[in-house]
């Protein structure tokens, strides 16, 4: 030891003590650890607490010593000295003895506990450090008791597996008010989460009395937990949660927490789906987690399904469009996952438009249909071809016999071969000989037809000359596939004569493709409509070959109403897919 330590500490002279601060860090530094021994022996003695010069010596000498190591970076060699005299500090008594005035060992514990606390990010410190200073929770000194949990939060940054074995002493000492340490809990949950999940009720009842920064670690430490999948723990959560649901300062983290635990149990949040809905409309910027939630509960089966999917689909129809994609990606995994809700109608709802408006209106009305239609046989497949148009706002007869369907086809099919080949007539087929690629034909031919209707019906609801829009057929047309019609004032929109025969006979192949109200004709087809066309329930053949002679031989005046059309309903350069 120092000649100058020795003289001080053995001798307690008050007045040489000062003197070490003139002594260079790295001339003493050798003698830190035998200095640190002498004042342990020191302020162990039974007078030390009464005998003030012994009191002063101690502390000044403490004050080098700690200034020392940290000038010299040495804790590591003097670590097990230091919290040697720390933990003797445990014997005596903490509690202060007067407001605001600690006991002589709890300055001296004070002091050590900021050094060693200090180097939180030296494993072997801390080691030695972290079994005693856990200690000093609970001997009764609130200030130290509170600088000892800032540190130890540090620690459980770095090391917390060396706080996990003190687990049950962190949570008395929260539970008796110590609350700052509620952010060593989540580091610590994954290693002792036994000694936690006893205390969790406990600890729940806490959140009203804690400031924010606590609540919020205390709801860390739920979302950890909750990723554990434990049903005990789940099951105090739940009600927990929901019940603090309407506090905006946290009801973001814990919708988060309820997203968790509906990826594993999402029938324990069945019950609470009304509360959620009701939080979604009050705060809707959490509408896309909600979302998530409703989504998670709707796959469990069909009956919890359909009580899911109307509200998701009411808010597609009302939110902001940032939440849009989020929403119609909930409702696409249900209806994918239980396809008797929407039937083969599902991929064409969510293709037919841009529109989240008509999705929603689309998806609310098949939601209505398929429900009353639940105990009914699946429908054919010619069936279903025609609730598509009917999807389209095209106006078809659902109630269309199939059998008959089938003989219009044929007879349509033999009057064509007992005509021959025609000049520019084109290959037609029936339903069953229609090859994948013809498919994608007479689909597309068929937006053409949209797009004749539609343009007749906006000419003539239009008073001024400007076009009126129905907001469903808007919703049905996909502007990408009317692009023949406008893609400049000069420009045939059929392609010439074979595009406007393929669109003719493509409607002639399929009889309910055209079928045009006759209040919504202009006149001079109106007027020929009437004279030419017979009873279509026992002429079916002959009116629609009279339809299809009649617009062959006005072929050039459809294509100049079409152009004219095409000069008041813009086409867009160029459409894009907005959202994910």
């Amino acid at each position: 030891m120092h000649q100058l330590f020795r003289l001080v500490l053995g001798q307690k002279d008050l007045s040489r003590a000062g003197d070490l601060f003139s002594l260079d860090d790295s001339e003493i530094e050798g003698s830190l650890t035998e200095a640190l021994e002498q004042i342990k022996i020191i302020s162990s003695s039974s007078d030390y607490q009464t005998n003030n010069n012994d009191q002063a010596v101690v502390e000044i000498c403490i004050t080098r010593i700690t200034t020392a190591i940290r000038e010299t970076e040495s804790i590591e060699k003097h670590a097990k000295a230091l919290v040697g005299l720390w933990d003797s500090c445990l014997e005596h008594n903490l509690r202060p003895s007067g407001k605001d005035e600690d006991t002589p060992h709890a300055k001296i514990a004070s002091d050590i506990m900021s050094c060693i606390l200090q180097n939180y990010n030296r494993p072997p410190v801390m080691a030695l450090a972290i079994p005693i200073a856990v200690k000093f929770l609970h001997r009764g000194n609130k200030e130290l008791c509170r600088n000892m949990s800032n540190y130890l939060s540090l620690a459980a940054i770095t090391k917390a597996d060396l706080l996990a074995d003190h687990t049950e002493v962190i949570v008395k000492s929260i539970l008796q008010g110590n609350a700052m340490l509620l952010r060593v809990l989540p580091a610590v949950y994954d290693k002792q989460p036994q000694p936690i999940n006893r205390h969790l009720t406990e600890l729940l009842a806490l959140m009203s009395q804690l400031e924010q920064p606590e609540q919020y670690h205390l709801l860390r430490l739920l979302h950890v937990a909750a990723k554990r999948k434990q049903p005990e723990v789940v099951q105090k959560c739940i009600p927990f949660l929901i019940g603090h649901l309407k506090d905006s300062t946290h009801n973001d983290v814990i919708l988060s927490i309820l997203i968790e635990i509906a990826g594993y149990e999402p029938v324990a949040l069945n019950s609470f789906l009304p509360m959620l809905k009701e939080i979604a409309e009050r705060f809707p910027y959490l509408i896309g987690q909600t979302a998530r939630i409703y989504g998670a509960v709707g796959h469990v089966d069909e009956e919890r399904a359909r009580s899911c999917l109307p509200f998701l689909v009411s808010q597609l129809a009302s939110m902001e469009h940032s939440f849009h994609h989020i929403l119609l990606l909930e409702i696409k995994s249900i209806t994918d996952t239980f396809s008797s809700i929407l039937g083969p109608q599902s991929r064409d709802i969510f293709r037919m438009s841009n529109s989240f408006t008509a999705i929603a209106k689309l998806l609310t009305r098949q939601l209505e249909t398929t429900k009353a239609r639940s105990d009914r046989r699946k429908p054919s497949t010619e069936i279903e071809f025609l609730e598509k148009l009917e999807e389209a706002n095209l106006t078809v007869d659902e109630n269309e016999d199939h059998e008959k369907l089938q003989v219009k086809i044929q007879a349509f099919e033999d009057k064509i071969n007992a005509e021959g080949s025609t000049p520019g007539s084109i290959r037609r087929y029936s339903l069953d000989q229609i090859s994948k690629e013809e498919r994608k034909d007479i689909r597309f031919n068929r937006s053409k037809s949209l797009a004749l209707h539609t343009a007749l019906t906006n000419d003539l609801s239009s008073e001024d000359g400007e076009v009126v829009e129905s907001g469903d057929t808007r919703a049905s047309i996909s502007l990408s596939e009317i692009d023949p019609l406008g893609q400049g004032h000069d420009r045939s929109p059929f392609k010439g004569d074979t595009d406007g025969s393929q669109l003719i006979n493509s409607s002639v192949s399929h009889p309910s493709i055209i079928h045009i109200e006759s209040e919504n004709l202009p006149e001079t087809v109106k007027e020929n409509y009437q004279e030419e066309t017979p009873d279509t329930t026992s002429r079916p053949v002959e009116y629609h070959d009279k339809l299809y002679l009649h617009l062959k031989e006005n072929l050039s005046k459809v294509k100049a109403y079409a152009v004219e059309m095409g000069k008041k309903i813009p086409v867009p350069d160029q459409c894009t897919i907005e959202g994910k």
